[in-house]
């Protein structure tokens, strides 16, 4: 991953990398506010030679005090002082137990021990504190005598420093904790959406569904909340960038065949929700725009959704046709100008699947054809059920449409490879509900402005008036 993937990644993933961030702060906070405060208290020995007028026997003391010092911090923190410091004071501890508070530590070339005990209690700290270094001078002397001779121990013990009961604790330190915490969170958040981002094998950017699919792209479809509730791109949203973008996918597809033009193209996608219904539509009406003579085909026969898209009327349409209840021209719903006409799915029949892959659908596809400049077809997801990959090979064509940061690299690759199974012809892919600023594609040059004089009336209908809107504007037969 380079510096710019991982940027990305980082940036898709804020708003964990945010959470875990403060979850770290949190923690810090609360380990600083169930803490018990501990208070430290200090006292210092010193450590000398018997006293003699030889300067030999001066320095050879003087090393052998230097020598031996480490060592007597060893026992300092032992519990053979600790032992009768808490029969002393009456501590409510074992020996063991109070070892654990004490520490003892040697300043460097010299013979000075400091005590260091640790209490809740800072007035006790500095008893004890006071109490090891008095212990410690008389158990290092009598260790230090001979048997039988405590007059003529080589050394003597001396305190240099009594400790006093401490104004602070040594902990729990606030600042130290919360920066811990932060740190803590923040890296911990790094990981997880480097992992996460790893572990993802969604396709968020067009080259990355082209490297996948080994597919021509034909467009990116940026992401528009508003597209639900006005999926066609007609009235204001004309002017927007994914208008903009079915003019793209509209262009390429010029090129898509070049012997021979595709007239019947079929969209679908992997699974369901990835805007292939929005796709097939706005492609639908970006190629009446241009000026050819177009028709849409709800093929979806288990959940069409090309009707309440454009406020037409479903209950006679393709099924109708393909079971002779009706002819096309009958059942056709001009929409706009006339340079679309919308032939909706009808009744939801119980075998979808063998009526696309009949010759009777085959036969009302090539009458189209020869009445319209070009057909799109809108066909059911492919992997969830058999109905398109029986449509697929009576098709000039087939539009791949893959939602960005959603189906997953090896979905997309099963559906390719159902479509080629059946030799079914692959114009391309389209990238739909690409969130452009953060992949970098860079649209915004003169969008999202409706030009002066736009009718309102021509705003994209909403899924709750586009059966009005339509009737208002003579939309529908």
């Amino acid at each position: 991953m380079d510096l710019r993937g991982f940027l990305r990644a980082l940036a898709r993933r804020w708003l964990s990398i945010t959470a875990l961030t403060l979850a770290g702060l949190a923690a810090g906070i609360a380990v600083t506010a169930f803490s018990t405060p501990q208070f430290q208290a200090g006292s210092q020995i010193f450590v000398s030679a018997r006293a003699t007028s030889d300067i030999a026997e001066l320095n050879q003391g003087s090393a052998f005090s230097q020598a031996r010092v480490q060592s007597y911090a060893d026992i300092i923190s032992s519990p053979r002082i600790a032992a009768p410091v808490v029969a002393r004071l009456g501590l409510r501890m074992t020996p063991s137990q109070l070892s654990d508070h004490i520490s003892a530590s040697v300043k460097l070339n010299t013979v000075l021990i400091d005590i260091t005990v640790t209490d809740t209690d800072p007035e006790l700290a500095a008893m004890i504190a006071n109490a090891v270094a008095d212990e410690a001078g008389r158990q290092i002397v009598a260790l230090e005598a001979p048997p039988g001779q405590a007059a003529a121990t080589p050394v003597h013990i001396g305190v240099t420093r009594s400790a006093a009961a401490p104004t602070g604790a040594v902990s729990p330190r606030p600042l130290l904790n919360g920066v811990a915490g932060l740190f803590a969170g923040l890296l911990a958040g790094i990981g997880v959406a480097l992992l996460r981002d790893t572990l993802d094998t969604t396709l968020r950017t067009s080259k990355a569904l082209g490297d996948a699919t080994e597919l021509p792209m034909l467009g990116v479809v940026p992401f528009d909340k508003g597209a639900p509730d006005a999926p066609l791109a007609v009235g204001p949203a004309a002017h927007g960038a994914r208008a903009e973008a079915f003019r793209m996918v509209r262009t390429n597809l010029q090129f898509a065949q070049v012997d021979r033009k595709p007239r019947v193209i079929m969209v679908t996608s992997p699974l369901p929700g990835e805007g292939k219904t929005n796709t097939a539509a706005n492609l639908a009406l970006s190629l009446a725009e241009q000026g050819g003579r177009v028709c849409l085909v709800d093929a979806d026969l288990r959940n069409p959704c090309v009707a309440k898209s454009f406020g037409l009327v479903q209950d006679a349409g393709l099924t109708s046709v393909l079971i002779g209840m009706a002819t096309a021209d009958e059942v056709l719903q001009p929409f706009g100008r006339g340079q679309l006409s919308v032939l909706t799915s009808g009744p939801v029949p119980p075998n979808p699947a063998e009526l696309l892959a009949s010759d009777r659908m085959r036969a009302i596809l090539d009458d189209l054809a020869r009445t319209f400049d070009t057909v799109v077809v809108d066909s059911a997801p492919l992997l969830p059920v058999a109905d398109t990959v029986g449509l697929a090979p009576i098709v000039d064509g087939t539009v791949l449409v893959v939602r960005a940061g959603r189906t997953p690299r090896e979905r997309v690759q099963a559906a390719v490879g159902a479509l080629r199974s059946v030799g079914a012809p692959i114009l391309g892919g389209v990238l739909s509900m690409a969130k452009l600023k953060s992949e970098g594609y860079g649209y915004g040059y003169g969008y999202g402005e409706r030009p002066q004089g736009t009718d309102e009336r021509l705003a994209a209908p909403r899924k709750s008036e586009a059966g009005a809107m339509a009737t208002e504007l003579g939309l529908t037969k």
